[in-house]
């Protein structure tokens, strides 16, 4: 069975010959840090200029029998907000973003307490100045790939989403309070982000939709404890615009949909069900009733699962041979129907080499065990 195979099957809930493995095929499982893929590849000996170049060599991919590759990005346009003042640089839509730590950290956030007019005049980014030869590359990036490999194609989300820019934009306390108390602005605020998503996806797609087997989106509607709304508001305030996004999106392929959102969502998942969704990434270990047991027996018929190999915990501190029974454990709730074995979310600086490896030969173990 090829890889676009056991994709294809694994996400239409058919028997497939083992669960799909991903690493690196989609932007939440990157390996964020250099010094981390060049530990890797001394792991297996490897020098010499990667091979196949960015997300991860190729070299080390084809060892661990990864399934999925990556195409495509976030294609965003200059406009009146980009600048850098001191360490501050300032994005498409006029965020701020600070480097802490390895990281850029928002720290400006220009509609906090911005009436219905500001907000209204306030300068959203102009998709007819994407570049389009950008676009045109990746898509005859995922042609190739289509025409000439049996991986499963994976298109990157090419445009934020409606809860997460908000918050950015208003700030996080301001923009929930106004979700509560002021639902009208942002409703007119949603409506004008739909509109500039709807606009990227049509240049996105008709690059991209007839090669791929899978996109995204990326939009984060839990933390470790809950959800950050209940179900009827987020019905009410977020998903008409998200199932939009997603109807829209699906004019340009026949691709399978899959949504990014970190920690606690169960409650949540019968809304991204309807909205369109898929395939939910990830399963977050340690988060309130995502336990992988709980997710299969709940909704492993309705919808896929990505993830569930812990980045918080386990593969930081964890053994090798800690990774490989858990690996060993999640494969055999999840099974081969419904599920892409990977980390959690993008592996950091901090995670040994033998323990990335430890995910895939926990894999390669369990299945020889079950005589394949």
């Amino acid at each position: 069975m090829t890889s676009r195979e056991r994709f294809n099957r694994a996400i239409r809930h058919e028997t497939a010959d083992r669960a799909v493995f991903d690493l690196c095929g989609c932007p939440q499982t990157l390996i964020d840090y250099q010094e981390t893929r060049d530990s890797l590849k001394a792991y297996f000996g490897l020098s010499g200029t990667d091979k196949g170049g960015f997300p991860l060599d190729e070299r080390i991919l084809d060892f661990f029998d990864i399934d999925t590759r990556i195409v495509g990005g976030m294609p965003t346009p200059n406009t009146v907000h980009n600048r850098t003042e001191g360490e501050i640089h300032y994005d498409s839509y006029g965020i701020g973003h600070k480097p802490i730590n390895g990281h850029f950290e928002i720290c400006h956030n220009p509609l906090k307490d911005a009436s219905m007019d500001e907000m209204l005049a306030y300068p959203l980014p102009d998709a007819s100045k994407i570049d389009r030869q950008l676009i045109r590359s990746w898509g005859e990036r995922a042609k190739y790939l289509h025409e000439n490999t049996n991986y499963a194609i994976i298109a990157e989300h090419p445009v934020l989403g409606v809860f997460e820019i908000g918050c950015w934009l208003f700030g996080f306390d301001d923009y929930l309070y106004r979700v509560a108390a002021e639902p009208e602005l942002v409703h007119e605020f949603s409506r004008r982000i739909l509109d500039y998503q709807k606009a990227v996806i049509d240049i996105y797609y008709s690059e991209l939709g007839p090669y791929i087997d899978c996109t995204s989106s990326g939009d984060d509607f839990g933390m470790q404890t809950g959800t950050f709304m209940s179900v009827n508001m987020f019905n009410e305030m977020i998903a008409p615009y998200f199932s939009e996004r997603i109807c829209h999106t699906k004019k340009y392929t026949s691709a399978f949909y899959e949504h990014h959102t970190c920690g606690s969502v169960h409650s949540l998942i019968p809304s991204l069900i309807k909205c369109g969704v898929d395939i939910i990434n990830p399963i977050q270990p340690g988060t309130y009733m995502m336990e992988p047991e709980r997710l299969k027996k709940d909704y492993g018929a309705q919808i896929s699962f990505w993830g569930g190999i812990d980045t918080q915990e386990l593969l930081p501190r964890g053994t090798p041979e800690e990774v490989e029974e858990r690996v060993k454990q999640i494969l055999s709730i999840m099974g081969d129907e419904g599920y892409i074995l990977s980390p959690a979310h993008c592996i950091q600086q901090d995670v040994p080499a033998a323990n990335i490896a430890a995910i895939y030969s926990g894999a390669k173990k369990f299945y020889k065990a079950r005589g394949e």
